[in-house]
């Protein structure tokens, strides 16, 4: 019998807990490649604590797992921020690409796997100079144009930083799109971006995926109460700039309407700012901070995606689509996934548009059903994480034949 190839996954974070859509969509992925065609092998960082707490999650990743961590003196993280500004590296591939970590991945890469998938572009700054094995980055997201819509949602000072980040993101994204032999984006949108902005040799795309058991379909009951859901990492700017625009400019205008109207924020690390906020103003919106288990809490008569900045795929949308709440979003809050407005979800790109949308699915059981539905049933036909996976490894054997 032929060995399988290997594959060395990348990853610079620790992918436990999942409470993020780039931890999720990696984590789902390794563990539907799992005893496929290649012998799989993942690398990240990782705590001995977090070793010991997440080991029967972990062996579920890969066929094997190795790990590295920052010496026990290495503190100070907003210092090495400031150092990665002023450095020719993006601040996040900067931050990443510390002497240990560059170690590690340096002694994996020894080890002579057949194929590397680097998570992110970022991670390529932890990596040799030349890379002699044959290599693809699975990009979540084009990272320079998430910092070109921070720069253009700015003013001042702060537009000038982030446009200084988009500019440095730009020149490293396109060397890391000539240098290796394929992109995996996470929609067709986001790879043409790469094969026509950035020069990557070759480019493919893979559906974002959900977990259909996981997420069992649960609809808003037909005299659902008043309340909307927003799920997602708190700690991101991209969330925060959509959360207090939506609590500033939407949520006004629903309470007028209706009074009785409520809001549950599920998501770590909410900005102490907004929490203040909301309490200053006396607003009926809930933060439930982490969770295990968002199915507990994500209960309404709808969710709401109102990203104004961003990029990649939501995870989120689909979590929420399987479980039957009717979604409105703004049109970059479903970017790149292959939804209709009026049958999956409903399209909001307005304050007025917004809250038009969400008192309509308050009021009309029947619209809400149908969304309900449709989206199940898409999601159910063509986004599960076993078929991201299969189109995942069809991409890494391409990957790898045609640099053999």
């Amino acid at each position: 019998m032929t060995a399988k190839p290997t594959l060395l996954f990348i990853s610079p974070q620790f992918l436990f807990p999942m409470d993020a859509g780039g931890k999720i969509r990696s984590a789902n992925l390794l563990k539907n490649l799992k005893g496929g065609a290649f012998h799989t092998r993942v690398l990240m960082p990782a705590a001995r604590d977090d070793e010991r707490r997440w080991r029967a999650e972990i062996e579920t990743l890969a066929d094997e797992a190795s790990f590295y961590s920052s010496p026990s003196g290495a503190r100070f993280p907003e210092l090495r921020r400031i150092a990665g500004f002023m450095s020719a590296l993006p601040v996040s591939a900067f931050c990443d690409a510390r002497a240990w970590a560059k170690k590690a991945v340096a002694k994996e890469i020894a080890r002579g796997p057949d194929l590397i998938v680097f998570d992110y572009a970022q991670s390529l700054a932890l990596a040799p100079p030349a890379v002699s094995v044959p290599h693809a980055v699975f990009a979540h997201n084009v990272e320079t144009e998430i910092l070109e819509r921070h720069a253009k949602a700015a003013s001042g000072v702060i537009r000038m930083a982030w446009r200084r980040e988009a500019n440095k993101m730009r020149a490293f994204e396109r060397r890391v799109c000539r240098a290796a032999d394929g992109v995996i984006a996470v929609s067709a949108r986001d790879a043409e971006a790469f094969r026509s902005k950035f020069d990557a040799r070759a480019a493919f795309a893979v559906p974002t995926g959900v977990d259909t058991d996981f997420f069992p379909f649960a609809p808003p009951p037909e005299m659902a109460s008043p309340s909307l859901v927003f799920t997602g990492s708190m700690d991101w700017k991209a969330n925060q700039d959509g959360l207090f625009w939506f609590m500033e400019e939407v949520w006004p205008l629903i309470v007028e309407r209706r009074a009785d109207a409520a809001f549950t924020v599920i998501g770590k690390n909410p900005p102490g700012a907004m929490v203040a906020r909301a309490r200053k103003q006396g607003l009926n919106w809930r933060f439930t901070g982490f969770v295990e288990d968002i199915r507990e809490h994500a209960k309404g008569a709808a969710c709401v995606i109102p990203l104004r900045i961003g990029g990649g795929t939501r995870v989120k949308a689909f979590e929420a689509m399987a479980m039957g709440l009717p979604l409105v979003s703004t049109t970059l809050g479903v970017e790149g996934l292959d939804v209709i407005d009026g049958e999956h979800y409903l399209r909001a790109d307005t304050p007025q548009q917004f809250a038009r949308a969400a008192l309509t699915l308050f009021e009309d059981a029947a619209l809400r059903s149908r969304l309900a539905v449709a989206a199940r049933a898409l999601v159910e036909r063509r986004f599960t994480h076993a078929a991201v996976a299969r189109a995942f490894e069809q991409n890494c054997l391409s990957v790898l034949a045609a640099a053999r």
